[in-house]
């Protein structure tokens, strides 16, 4: 009976040890399963980087295409400002008009500076009353414009000098072709309007669009001198 009993666990035994065995048979194959799910994660964790990629390029050239689109239209338009200031009054409004279009800018400097004297409009005989009375007279210019042909639109800005503009003004429009341009007078006074100033100005031009103009105040702020820049419908 004991060897029965022995016979019987030996056989139960040895039944347990190939089970056993036959279950860390089946466990070998698990790393060639975890290397395949690796793979695919790494695949998978590459696609989106690449879908992502790809995603990026696609969207971004077409954004960046109409900015370079609009700066180069921008850039075909060109702007300059050109101005004589006495006093530096109309200068101010000069540099608000460039500075708000990004414009070149342009001071009409006299050959012979104009001194406190010579602005004395109380005085008969003093260089600015001389000048204004003489409609053909032209003081010189110091220095020039270079490649004036460049400019579509040219603002040109003044004082009013016993209802005029300055003759050193009429020098500087006859001094340059203004074929084709687009010009916009604007001018300074302690009370005058622009009144036939831009008018005769015009006169000395041939083939200018010449718009109408405009009398600003030596303090007025950039946006309120800008405020009349747009509303001329220009295409800057």
């Amino acid at each position: 009976m004991m060897k029965k009993m022995t016979a019987i666990l030996l056989c139960m035994f040895m039944i347990l040890s190939l089970a056993a065995c036959g279950n860390s048979g089946s466990g070998a194959g698990q790393p060639s399963t975890g290397g395949n799910f690796v793979e695919k994660q790494t695949d998978s964790n590459t696609m989106p980087e690449n879908s992502s990629t790809g995603n990026t390029e696609s969207v971004s050239a077409p954004e960046s295409q109409p900015e370079g689109t609009e700066a180069s239209e921008a850039q075909g338009t060109k702007v300059l400002v050109v101005y004589f200031s006495a006093t530096n009054t109309t200068k101010g409004v000069a540099e608000h008009i460039a500075n708000g279009l990004s414009a070149d800018i342009y001071e009409i400097v006299p050959e012979e500076p104009y001194t406190d004297a010579d602005l004395n409009y109380h005085d008969n005989n003093s260089r600015t009353t001389i000048e204004m009375n003489d409609p053909n007279a032209r003081p010189g210019i110091s220095g020039s414009v270079e490649n004036m042909e460049q400019y579509d639109i040219v603002f040109i800005g003044y004082p009013i000098w016993w209802g005029e503009a300055p003759r050193i003004v009429s020098t500087f429009v006859e001094g340059y072709d203004f074929s084709g341009k687009t010009v916009v007078p604007f001018c300074t006074s302690g009370g005058s309007g622009i009144g036939s100033s831009a008018t005769n100005l015009e006169q000395l031009t041939d083939g200018a669009n010449w718009l109408t103009g405009k009398r600003l105040n030596g303090g007025d702020s950039q946006d309120t001198v800008m405020e009349w820049v747009n509303s001329l419908g220009l295409d800057f």
